[in-house]
């Protein structure tokens, strides 16, 4: 029934336990990781949206952010833990693309939207006189719209890449959500590699906006270290560090999970990765961004 990949009406997703008990942890493991995301990132965005004080470049990129993040995490963790409830591994093939989409989707825009940070931080810090002409509310919305434009892209381009091969090898995917590293390993025929190749672009690509990012970090830490105040440079190395600090996590695992070769791929260390990219930022993220943050936290 597996001999072409119109046949597959359902994958298998990698189940965490055996146990009903250790099932069950989980499943109350992943929702406190939920509710924490949830929150943080809610009242971030109820925070920026009711405030007018926060209705700068810095802060609609955080919303942004925030709302990414969201949907991110929403992606992945209400289906693993739906099945850990009640216990089964089953993902319809088309919840499954829809993962795959989703979370390309919204890590694409993210990632996006985390170098404009960078030179929105680098704008305000090493340019504060040009920083109104060059981020201006239009500006911001111009850039906002690209990060979500590119992520749409780059997930219908994988999307229709992956779900388009012939997948021979079973139907059960030795992760948690649908990964595109982990459906490859499904398909039979050469085709596969297109999608390689185009997995080897978007890590390209991906490391360009790194290399910006760092670079952007290193022209504020040496404007920083001219701030004659003590205090002006702690202002702006506590928004600086904890940026480069998730940027740094995320990149090196996602990269680490869709790079590695299948030699070195095992079901542990496959999870713990994709743990470190998917949900571990977005749960993150609000908090390294208020509580350096003192604007945000009077706010609240």
């Amino acid at each position: 029934q597996m001999s072409n990949g119109s046949s597959i009406t359902e994958f298998l997703l990698l189940a965490f336990a055996d146990t009903r008990e250790l099932q069950l942890l989980t499943f109350w493991l992943f929702l406190g990781i939920y509710l924490a995301a949830l929150l943080g990132n809610g009242l971030i965005i109820t925070d920026v949206a009711c405030n007018h004080r926060l209705h700068t470049p810095m802060y609609f990129f955080l919303l942004n952010l925030s709302l990414l993040d969201l949907g991110s995490i929403s992606t992945t963790v209400p289906k693993a833990m739906a099945n850990s409830l009640w216990d089964t591994r089953a993902i319809s093939y088309t919840g499954c693309a829809a993962q795959v989409f989703l979370l390309f989707f919204l890590v694409g825009a993210e990632y996006c939207l985390l170098t404009m940070m960078a030179y929105d931080r680098y704008v305000a810090i090493c340019h504060p006189l040009h920083y109104g002409t060059l981020l201006g509310s239009r500006a911001c919305v111009r850039m906002a719209a690209a990060a979500w434009g590119s992520g749409f892209l780059y997930a219908v381009l994988h999307t229709a890449n992956t779900f388009s091969l012939l997948l021979c090898k079973g139907n059960a995917v030795d992760q948690f959500f649908c990964e595109i590293p982990q459906i490859l390993k499904l398909s039979c025929s050469d085709s596969y590699l297109r999608e390689v190749g185009l997995l080897v672009v978007t890590v390209c690509l991906v490391s360009g906006c790194f290399v910006f990012i760092v670079v952007s970090y290193v022209k504020i830490l040496r404007a920083v270290l001219r701030i004659p105040s003590v205090q002006g440079q702690h202002k702006a190395l506590s928004t600086c560090l904890p940026h480069l600090a998730v940027v740094s996590l995320f990149v090196s695992t996602a990269m680490f999970a869709y790079l590695k070769p299948p030699s070195i791929s095992s079901p542990s260390l496959d999870l713990v990765v994709a743990v470190l990219y998917a949900l571990v930022p977005p749960a993150v993220n609000p908090l390294i961004y208020s509580m350096r943050n003192t604007e945000l936290k009077n706010a609240l």
